[in-house]
């Protein structure tokens, strides 16, 4: 318990999750009751207008009835409430109440009740403005010297100032080099308005430069400001601040000068009246509000700061005399006098905490036991020790950490993804060059057993895939309560996805605060990216897989691509892709393999592993447990070397675009130096083709930044290629050398390290890290390779030679049987063939030819990446 805390004098929450801000509250008498006890004025966002007369309550009592003097909806969101003389032809209080397009001015009277429900209290509208302008703030007091009345002051969001004269517009005018508003106040000692523009100087402007200045009841260009009639708008001072404020008030005690305080995102300041800084404090923390409210010694002025760490500082002048802790973060602050008690701090938090608190302090009442000095008993001391000793280990051999209650998550997320196309596609500016790019609907759905607060929803699939929408904000779930959203996944970018997965995140609060995330993941079918077609009869690459049963027909396993009509004979099925590539599928009738054939290495990567995929199923669904794939034919590392050279290359061109826009934008800038020295020069002088030389540059520079965003395109589409045909290695090394998921673990985690390729680190310096690793640790030769050290710095290398050489000797490694393994146990594997290895296969001369309708294609028995045979 904190010793010094604001002490609750009486406080409420208004409504349910309203709105306020630093101009909704106010504190006055405002029913003229004549008895000098203030009234609390709140107004919301909302449209709410309350009174308040606090009353003080016993601790642990709630807020009576009869506090709540008025509760009346406005309907339109109140930003200021203000009270002053505002009715000509009376002296009394009336509340002003600013809303975004109107002033309104009531009369707040109390009628005397009969019976004991007390007194009743009404507004009463005086009269209203309806602005043309929309109003941002307004202050208000005796402007141009005038006594017994109070004039307004609004200042719009485009930097108008409106002047009313109580029940008449007197005139507006324009703030000079206006580009946001700013906090507003009015000294009657100078007559002069105080704001802070948006290049963070504090500006005073006189009244009467105000009223005599010229008209503006509509902006004027340059040109018709200078014809038109009056005088310019000239401010009195301007003071730098560096900051943007936060609120504005001057002030004026025990008849001294009056002082204009500004309090800014990091620093207190305290001006005279022309400007000069009389002190000014640096804060350590993050100001909310503030109000100057007296003078206790002379000279010095005692000011309330409150902060976002809840706490409310007092000082004297730049002197800390009091920190209290409040309950909230409060928006506005007043002080205010209730029932002879005066000096009440009146605190508004934005969500609506309304408390009148005065400074003390709470002093704990515990007291430290007394000290037992009976004698230690050194035999129940170990006994209870050893018992202790005993739980702990107990504690530790238990595996299961959570309790059973949180075994079942609290917030579940499920994503159903529709079996078919949508009718009307969803793409968004996609860029594949087809002539209709589908799209496929998934429906996300959270469900939740607690109290979820601020749930936040996170739909994630890897480029170039999109989603129409991928951040989803929920109002708080109640226990065991869904949501459901619904959302659309389409090809963006014009090249084929690497992975066809997506995820979905939810991240919330349970009741106790502690922040909880729940997560699933999500499959897309392979229609999404490509269409059935026939099949090719030349291909440049060509894989074989062998299988230990007999084949499938595609009527069975690609029901979605083959038409079923062609029954039991399709053993071919063509994939053609969104972006223009075409890939072949075919089943041999007399074996058991397939082969996939395309002229684009990468585009082998979906077809192959969804036929792997759809052949599991389909055994799995037999219950026949002991289907496997295998994959007999070497490893198409050429093909796959001239990916990554094209890859390393544009991250080279991207290197020397960078380098020439740099040296560019020096010469650029070099050139404009020159050109604005001969510009400011009072005698001119010869440009000397300065402009030519200027206008020359600036094209070039325009040239190379469009080459390197072409260039960093072509990055994109050579990362997705590098990547899908980096899954395709992997795969065929785990069918070749028959690894464990475990292993295949591994093999990801070394030549997919990046989700993202960068200049910073590149996949090419990550993979040549990875596999050196491994090379010097689990698939070294001998203990030399292993002593072997690594630098510990990545950088992007010349040239792409060391990193296919590793991956070379890696895939060597693994055909001499070395195994993965991230133990250090296994550091030195033994050079023969472990169980599970294979060495590579020759091609056979026998060849089995399985005929695609008006083609000559034929299988090699165990071939690869061989090119297409032709009969003869």
């Amino acid at each position: 318990m904190s010793l010094f805390k604001a002490r609750d004098w009486w406080s409420t929450i208004l409504g349910e999750k309203e709105e306020f801000d630093q101009g909704c509250l106010c504190v006055a008498d405002v029913d003229n009751s004549g008895s000098g006890q203030d009234k609390v004025i709140v107004g919301s966002y909302n449209g709410y207008l309350r009174i308040f007369n606090p009353h003080p309550v016993k601790p642990g009592d709630e807020v009576q009835p009869e506090d709540l003097l008025l509760e009346v909806q406005l309907r339109e969101p109140i930003l200021q409430v203000e009270v002053g003389k505002f009715v000509s032809g009376t002296e009394e209080l009336h509340l002003a109440v600013l809303h975004c397009r109107k002033l309104c001015v009531y009369a707040v009277s109390g009628t005397q009740g009969n019976v004991e429900h007390g007194n009743q209290y009404q507004i009463k509208l005086m009269y209203e403005h309806n602005l043309q302008r929309t109003a941002c703030n307004m202050t208000y007091g005796p402007f141009g010297g005038v006594k017994g009345r109070d004039l307004i002051c609004i200042q719009s969001m485009d930097g108008m100032l409106m002047l009313f004269e109580q029940e008449s517009y007197a005139f507006g005018r324009f703030l000079p080099g206006f580009l946001l508003p700013g906090p507003l106040a009015y000294s009657s000692r100078t007559d002069s308005f105080i704001t802070v523009s948006s290049c963070q100087q504090v500006e005073s402007y006189k009244y009467q430069v105000l009223a005599f200045a010229t008209d503006a009841d509509e902006r004027h260009d340059t040109e018709q400001r200078k014809l038109s009639s009056g005088k310019r708008l000239v401010v009195d001072w301007v003071l730098n601040i560096g900051e943007q404020a936060l609120d504005i008030c001057v002030v004026s005690f025990n008849q001294g000068a009056s002082s204009v305080f500004v309090l800014g995102e990091r620093n207190f300041f305290c001006l005279k009246d022309n400007g000069q800084i009389r002190f000014m404090k640096k804060l350590d923390y993050s100001p909310s509000c503030f109000i100057p409210y007296c003078s206790v010694r002379e000279g010095t002025i005692n000011t309330l700061i409150a902060n976002h760490n809840k706490i409310l500082n007092v000082y004297q002048d730049i002197t800390l005399k009091w920190a209290s802790q409040l309950p909230c973060i409060p928006v506005s602050v007043k002080v205010a006098n209730f029932q002879d008690l005066k000096g009440v701090i009146v605190t508004l938090s934005d969500d609506g905490h309304l408390q009148c608190s005065y400074l003390g302090t709470d002093p704990s009442l515990f007291q430290a036991p007394k000290v037992d000095s009976r004698e230690i008993n050194y035999e129940e001391m170990n006994a209870e020790m050893k018992e202790l000793q005993k739980i702990i280990r107990e504690a530790t051999k238990t595996q299961d950490i959570l309790p059973e209650s949180e075994k079942q998550r609290d917030v579940t997320v499920t994503a159903e993804v529709s079996p078919d196309l949508d009718e009307d596609s969803q793409a968004i500016d996609s860029e594949v060059k087809a002539g209709a790019v589908p799209s496929l609907t998934v429906k996300i759905t959270i469900q939740s057993r607690v109290k979820a607060q601020k749930p936040c929803l996170a739909v994630c699939v890897q480029a170039p895939l999109a989603v129409t929408c991928d951040q989803f904000v929920f109002d708080d779930l109640e226990p065991d309560s869904s949501e459901s959203v619904v959302l659309s996944v389409f090809l963006k970018e014009n090249c084929s996805p690497p992975e066809l997965e997506g995820t979905c995140m939810v991240s919330y609060n349970i009741p106790t605060g502690i922040p909880r995330v729940s997560q699933c993941s999500f499959s897309l079918p392979l229609k999404l990216v490509c269409f059935p077609a026939q099949p090719s009869k030349a291909a440049n690459h060509k894989l074989t897989i062998d299988t230990n049963k007999p084949p499938i027909s595609f009527v069975t396993i690609f029901p979605d691509f083959v038409d079923p009509s062609e029954g039991d004979q399709a053993n071919a099925l063509g994939f053609q892709f969104l972006t223009g590539s075409k890939t072949t599928l075919l089943a041999s009738k007399t074996s058991q393999r397939y082969r996939i054939q395309s002229d684009q290495l990468e585009d082998l990567w979906l077809v192959t592993k969804e036929l792997i995929h759809r052949l599991q199923e389909h055994f799995k669904k037999q219950n026949c447990k002991d289907f496997a794939c295998t994959f007999s034919g070497s490893i198409p590392l050429q093909e796959y070397f001239e990916l990554i050279d094209q890859h390393f290359e544009l991250r080279l061109n991207a290197e020397k675009y960078q380098e020439l826009l740099s040296e560019r934008a020096v010469q650029f800038r070099a050139i404009e130096r020159r050109l604005l020295t001969r510009f400011k020069d009072k005698t001119p002088a010869p440009l000397q083709h300065l402009d030519t030389l200027l206008e020359g540059t600036f094209r070039e520079v325009i040239a190379l930044a469009d080459a390197a965003e072409e260039n960093q395109a072509n990055l994109f589409q050579a990362f997705a290629k590098l990547k899908s045909a980096t899954h395709l290695v992997i795969m065929l090394i785990s069918l070749w050398q028959k690894l464990s998921t475990d292993q295949v673990a591994i093999l990801e985690a070394t030549f997919l390290p990046l989700a993202e390729d960068t200049q910073e680190l590149g996949w090419e310096e990550t993979v040549d890290a990875a596999v050196s690793y491994l090379l010097r640790t689990c698939l070294s030769k001998s203990s030399k390779e292993q002593a072997l050290t690594l630098s510990s710095q990545l950088s992007m290398p010349k040239d792409t030679s060391r990193l296919k050489k590793n991956i070379t000797v890696f895939c060597d490694r693994l055909a001499k049987g070395g195994r993965l393994s991230l133990s250090t146990d296994s550091a030195t594997q033994p050079a023969a063939v472990m169980p599970g290895g294979c060495t590579t296969i020759p091609e056979s001369d026998l060849e089995e030819r399985i005929i695609i309708p008006g083609s000559t294609a034929v299988f090699a028995s165990h071939g690869q990446t061989t090119k297409q045979k032709s009969k003869p």
